[in-house]
């Protein structure tokens, strides 16, 4: 859970035409990991990082002709925040779910295939620390599968 129990939510609503904002919005919200509460209401727990880039979002809202706040809230039970939290790791969970199976297709490989392939999901992998919030289980497995490939691609000794 968070921290303080406390959440930083972001309202939006942007026109429909154009649509070049809303999809920029729409990626900026997901590279972040945000929790979708109801359409044009996102969540994330709060610290002074998420405020900030919640902020900067609202403005970027609000210079694209839209209209946006940030709000702060608790969710009404521990139960709430709990379930908020399941959904949110669960999100995760399928990333690194992907990462597993990519880096055990990528044992088949030829080593310099599989030596792109290791940077590559190294990338990913710091891509997803940054919006795994309440790690799963499988934030470790995948963590050892690439760990695993990257051994695979010593020489030995």
């Amino acid at each position: 859970m968070s921290e303080s129990g406390m959440w930083v939510l972001l309202e939006y609503r942007l026109p429909r035409e154009p649509s070049t904002p809303r999809i920029a919005l729409w990626r900026k919200l997901r590279g972040l990991g945000v929790a979708q509460l109801l359409d044009g209401l996102v969540g994330l727990p709060l610290d002074s990082r998420n405020q900030e880039r919640l902020e900067w979002i609202a403005q970027e809202v609000v210079e694209a002709g839209g209209t946006a706040g940030v709000w702060f809230a608790r969710p009404g039970s521990a139960g709430q925040e709990r379930a908020l939290a399941a959904r949110m790791a669960e999100g995760v969970a399928q990333e690194y779910v992907s990462v597993i199976a990519a880096a055990h297709e990528a044992d088949a490989e030829l080593p310099a295939v599989r030596a792109r392939t290791l940077r590559r999901l190294r990338r990913q992998l710091g891509r997803i620390r940054q919006r795994d919030y309440f790690p799963p289980p499988e934030r470790e497995q995948a963590q050892r599968a690439v760990e695993a490939l990257a051994a695979a691609l010593e020489p030995s000794s």
